[in-house]
């Protein structure tokens, strides 16, 4: 007869990988499936689950369009807001100048 034991296996050092592995995908573009453009034109490549998992903004827009690669214009957000944005989701730290502060704050309570 087989045993009903139940084992429980942890991964030691799982969030310093999974922290590891969003720094690494912030600059690698091989994986990448969305992008976001910002009203000065520029455009950011970024990855759905990342963007999903950091911001209910982003999860309702991708469950709503389910398109393998969207292309997102984000009116009123300037590019240097998206950036910061989009290296604290992956980084967990934004380095902000004081003066931009308060765009960047604004920017991050829009997208939740």
């Amino acid at each position: 007869m087989g045993s009903s034991d139940q084992f429980s296996l942890r991964w030691n050092d799982f969030q310093e990988n999974i922290s590891s592995a969003f720094s690494s995908l912030r600059d690698d573009t091989d994986f990448t499936d969305v992008t976001l453009i910002s009203e000065d034109g520029l455009q950011l490549q970024a990855h759905k689950v990342i963007l999903s998992a950091s911001s209910p903004f982003f999860m309702n827009i991708f469950k709503i369009n389910r398109n393998p690669n969207p292309l997102l214009y984000l009116k009123g957000f300037k590019a240097k807001q998206i950036h910061s944005i989009i290296d604290f989701m992956y980084h967990g730290v934004a380095e902000i100048q004081q003066e931009s502060l308060d765009g960047f704050l604004a920017v991050a309570e829009e997208l939740q």
